[in-house]
């Protein structure tokens, strides 16, 4: 499956983030990371769930060092990845620079003072997309056809 993803990570404290090129000075608070994955979304974010894996982008060194808590796997043949962090930053706080490589936008990640579900879902509401929240590598698995938007009124 092709798509976009949300993780939202839980920082306790203040903490500097060295990646291979740069070190991020990050206060602690609730993250949440725009990505895309237009080969396999459901390995992409499982990886993301391991502990154990090689550390390649920014993203990987963060995690190291904080909690994901859960993740948004939203399926979509179009590449949402810019649209959706665009999004993100009318609610959150950007870490300049963090990941967003491949992207216009200066960042995918971006702070919260408090758990960001609600933005999250609003956001995904009001975009028309369909969504699952998984907070597992073995949930993603198990992601099928079904799908939160369907099942969750709001």
């Amino acid at each position: 499956m092709k798509g976009s993803y949300f993780l939202v990570i839980l920082l306790d404290k203040d903490k500097e983030i060295a990646t291979k090129g740069r070190t991020f000075s990050l206060k602690g608070g609730y993250y949440v990371y725009v990505g895309s994955a237009m080969n396999s979304l459901e390995k992409r974010v499982a990886r993301h769930f391991r502990r154990e894996k090689k550390l390649h982008w920014h993203i990987d060194f963060l995690l190291k060092d904080a909690e994901l808590l859960r993740a948004y796997l939203i399926p979509s043949d179009e590449k949402l990845e810019e649209k959706l962090s665009v999004e993100v930053s009318l609610h959150g706080e950007p870490v300049e620079g963090f990941g967003a490589g491949d992207v216009k936008v200066s960042t995918n990640l971006y702070r919260f003072e408090r758990e960001p579900d609600e933005i999250l879902m609003e956001i995904l509401r009001k975009l028309g997309l369909k969504w699952k929240r998984v907070k597992s590598g073995e949930e993603i698995m198990e992601f099928g056809e079904e799908n939160e938007s369907q099942t969750r009124k709001g």
